[in-house]
């Protein structure tokens, strides 16, 4: 059985602790590990770091969703012309 350490995670557990802690989900003590692979791996560096642009874009973006209304009318419309270019 392979001994887990108690202070460093691997690059695969990092990743999952970002990406709670960009929704606030993550303990003090997960953001605390988090940082000290931070410290010294460049690949969870490169994670966190497009994490955070990303978030970043998406916070700033100015998206709007189709209502509901909207996609059953496109998907009705989709659908006609499906129909059309079987005929």
């Amino acid at each position: 059985m392979k001994n887990k350490s108690f202070l460093f995670i691997s690059c695969e557990e990092a990743k999952h602790i970002c990406d709670k802690a960009q929704y606030n989900e993550a303990s003090f003590w997960e953001k605390f590990k988090l940082n000290l692979r931070y410290i010294w791996c460049h690949i969870t560096r490169t994670y966190v770091n497009r994490n955070k642009k990303l978030t970043k874009t998406v916070k700033s973006s100015k998206i709007t969703c189709l209502k509901n209304s909207e996609k059953q009318q496109l998907k009705e419309v989709f659908q006609e012309e499906l129909e059309n270019q079987h005929q």
